[in-house]
C-alpha cells in the first residue's frame, strides 16, 4: 500500500476530511490541523505551492491498522513479526517516484509548515531520511528539517543514534536521500530502533510490500512509491537549529547541527506533501507504537506480558502501561524492571492485570487507586540514563541525560500486609464489580416537563 491507496482507504471508511479553500502553510495550516483534532485531512490549494498536503493520516490506531490491512488488536503483533523477521525490500527498475525530475532544486516549492511563531523556521516533519553507514549499511530514521533556503536543509541528528554515527564514521559528510509522502508501514519503520545493522526497509517490507528503486545522483535506495524524494548530501557545514517543538509538547533548544545541500528533486505526477504536526497525536503515534514490542518482549522474558501502551500523556516515550497475567506474587515487579530495558528512554511505568483496560486511562487509575500500596508497590531508581526530550531531565552537552525513574506495580497484591499469601478467593475480591446491562428500548423513558 503507498499514500495513495492508503488515502482511497481511509476515503472509503468515511476518515478523510478535504480542505479546498486557499491556506497558508505559515502558521494557518498548523493550525487548522489542530483545529480538526488531527483527522486525516487532504488540503488542495496551498498558498505558494503546486503540492497538496496531507496531514493526521497516523493520528489513530484504527487507521494505522487499515494502513497496514490488520485488526486493530493485531497492530502489536504485526510489529513484533516485521522486528523479528525483516524481509528484503526487492528492486524495481521503474519507481513511480522517479515520473519527474527537476532540473533545478527549488526547496521553496516545497509547501513546508512554520508551525509556530517560535519555531527556527519551516520545518520538513514527515520526511524519512535514508543513508548508509560505513560499516552497518542501510539505516532509515525520521529526522525534521529546517529549510534554510532554496537548496539547504538543517537536520537533528540526536547524538549517538544512527546517523549521527554514521555521520562520524564516514568522516563527516554521507550522502542522503529525504523521502516524503509516504505510507504506514515505511513510516512506522522509521520510527523503529533496530540492533545495529538490521535494515529498516526491510521491517517496512515486512508489514506491507514496499519495493526500492535506485536514486539517480546518489548510491542509495529509496521506497519506489513515494511521493517525492531529495537527494543529496550531509555536509560538514554546521548551522543554528531549533526551536522546534518536540513529542513533550515543549520547546526544544536551539543547536549547530549539519546541514543538507540537495542536488536533486525528483517525484510522482501530481505529487502530494506530507505534513506531521510536532507534539501532536500522529507524532506521538508513530513515535511510540515501534517501541511497544520492544517492551512486550522484554517484560515477556519473566513474566507473560499481554499488551504495551506508551500513553499519549507521556508523550507516547516516557509512560507506559504494561499489561501482565500474573503467575507469581513477584511478577509485577519484575515486568517493571524489564519495561525499563525494553525502552531506554522509558520513565514511568505502570504494570496492571488482565482485566484492565490499558487504553482506558480511568481503568488503569482505578487499578492504581485500589491495588497499591505506595511502600512495597512503587520503585524508585536514581540517576539513570533517560531521555534527551525530557526537559526535567539532568541534560549534560554532549553526555546521555539522566533522570530518576518510577515504576507502580498496580497488579492484585498477592500477599497480605502482614506478607502472608492471599488464597485465590480472597483475590477476586479486587476485582471490579459492575452493573448487569438492561434493555433500555424496552423502557418508556422522557424528559421531565415542568409545570
Amino acid at each position: 500500500m503507498n499514500l495513495r491507496s492508503y488515502l482511497s482507504t481511509l476515503s472509503d471508511a468515511g476518515e478523510l476530511l478535504t480542505v479546498a479553500q486557499p491556506l497558508d502553510p505559515r502558521l494557518e495550516l498548523a493550525g487548522v490541523i489542530h483545529g480538526l483534532s488531527e483527522q486525516p485531512v487532504l488540503f488542495t490549494n496551498v498558498s505558494g505551492s503546486r503540492y497538496p498536503v496531507v496531514a493526521g493520516l497516523c493520528s489513530r490506531r484504527e487507521n494505522v491498522a487499515r494502513g497496514l490491512g490488520v485488526a486493530r488488536e493485531r497492530l502489536l503483533e504485526s510489529m513484533r513479526t516485521a522486528l523479528r523477521s525483516p524481509i528484503p525490500p526487492p528492486l524495481v527498475d521503474e519507481a513511480p517516484c522517479q515520473e519527474v525530475v527537476e532540473q533545478q532544486v527549488h526547496l521553496l516549492d516545497l509547501p513546508a509548515l512554520l508551525h509556530l511563531s517560535s519555531d527556527g523556521g519551516p520545518y520538513v516533519s514527515a520526511g524519512v531520511v535514508i543513508i548508509r553507514d560505513p560499516d552497518l549499511g542501510r539505516n532509515m530514521s525520521f529526522h525534521r528539517l529546517l529549510r534554510l533556503d532554496d537548496r539547504r536543509f538543517a537536520v537533528r541528528l540526536v547524538e549517538g543514534r544512527g546517523t549521527h554515527s554514521a555521520l562520524h564514521r564516514a568522516g563527516g559528510e554521507l550522502e542522503v536521500a529525504i523521502c516524503i509522502g509516504n505510507a504506514p508501514a515505511v513510516l512506522l519503520a522509521a520510527a523503529t530502533s533496530p540492533p545495529p545493522g538490521v535494515d529498516e526497509l526491510g521491517i517496512a517490507n515486512a508489514l506491507q510490500p514496499t519495493p526500492l528503486a535506485r536514486c539517480l545522483t546518489v548510491d542509495l535506495q529509496v521506497p519506489a512509491e513515494a511521493e517525492i524524494v531529495l537527494e543529496g548530501r550531509i555536509t560538514g557545514q554546521t548551522v543554528a537549529e531549533g526551536p522546534f517543538l518536540d513529542l513533550t509538547e515543549t520547546m526544544d533548544q536551539v543547536r549547530q547541527q549539519p546541514v543538507i545541500e540537495v542536488q536533486c528533486v525528483t517525484h510522482r505526477r501530481d505529487a502530494i506533501y506530507q505534513a506531521l504536526l510536532p507534539g501532536g497525536l500522529e507524532h506521538k503515534l508513530l513515535m511510540g507504537m515501534p517501541r511497544e514490542p520492544s517492551i512486550f518482549d522484554a517484560v515477556s522474558r519473566v513474566c507473560e506480558c499481554t499488551n504495551v501502551l506508551l500513553t499519549t500523556g507521556g508523550g507516547a516515550w516516557l509512560h507506559a502501561v504494561v499489561q501482565i497475567r500474573k503467575r507469581d506474587a513477584n511478577d509485577g515487579r519484575l515486568a517493571l524492571e524489564e519495561a525499563f530495558r525494553g525502552h531506554g528512554s522509558l520513565k514511568h511505568a505502570i504494570v496492571v492485570d488482565e482485566d484492565i483496560d490499558i487504553y482506558d486511562p480511568e481503568r488503569v487509575e482505578w487499578a492504581v487507586a485500589t491495588r497499591l500500596q505506595a511502600d512495597s508497590g512503587v520503585l524508585l531508581w536514581s540517576d539513570q540514563p533517560g531521555s534527551s526530550l525530557d526537559p526535567s531531565a539532568r541534560h549534560v552537552q554532549g553526555l546521555k541525560s539522566t533522570t530518576a525513574k518510577m515504576g507502580i506495580d498496580a497488579t492484585i497484591p498477592w500477599r497480605k500486609p502482614t506478607g502472608e499469601p492471599r488464597t485465590v478467593i480472597e483475590r477476586q475480591t479486587f476485582l471490579r464489580q459492575g452493573y448487569s446491562p438492561v434493555a433500555l428500548d424496552s423502557y418508556k423513558v422522557e424528559k421531565a416537563r415542568h409545570a
